[in-house]
């Protein structure tokens, strides 16, 4: 005698087919803000370059929407000695480029968020410079 499965195992059955199928989706901590350099001479001058990286594949995330960014003195316990940043074009994707005016040798942390394509989430990264003489 054959047996035939009851109602409550074939919605199980569902439940677990369907769960599998359910799409995945990344969050602001899934990217990671990689600098070029991290030593840049002082000037009006500097150029600095940032990577984002999407952690799951190790691959540059492309056409990002970079809409706020700050430079400032606080390493060397000075946030508020801000100064001036201007984004470049950059050929490479997933690259993001800046002139930086790094009035004084010391300590400076570039901050930046960005919108991530397809997220819901900003993704947002400090990274730590040295400008030197």
């Amino acid at each position: 005698m054959k047996s035939i499965p009851s109602t409550a195992g074939i919605a199980l059955a569902t439940l677990l087919l369907s769960a599998t199928a359910l799409p995945v989706f990344a969050g602001a901590a899934d990217y990671e803000f990689q600098p070029v350099k991290t030593e840049l001479p002082t000037g009006p001058e500097s150029e600095f370059a940032v990577k984002i990286i999407d952690k799951r594949s190790g691959k540059p995330v492309p056409d990002a929407v970079i809409f706020s960014t700050r430079l400032d003195m606080a390493p060397d316990g000075m946030e508020m000695m801000r100064s001036t940043l201007d984004p470049l074009p950059s050929s490479e994707p997933g690259v993001y480029r800046f002139k930086l005016n790094l009035n004084m040798a010391g300590g400076w942390r570039f901050l930046i968020a960005a919108k991530i394509q397809g997220e819901e989430e900003t993704a947002k990264g400090e990274i730590i410079l040295k400008a030197t003489e």
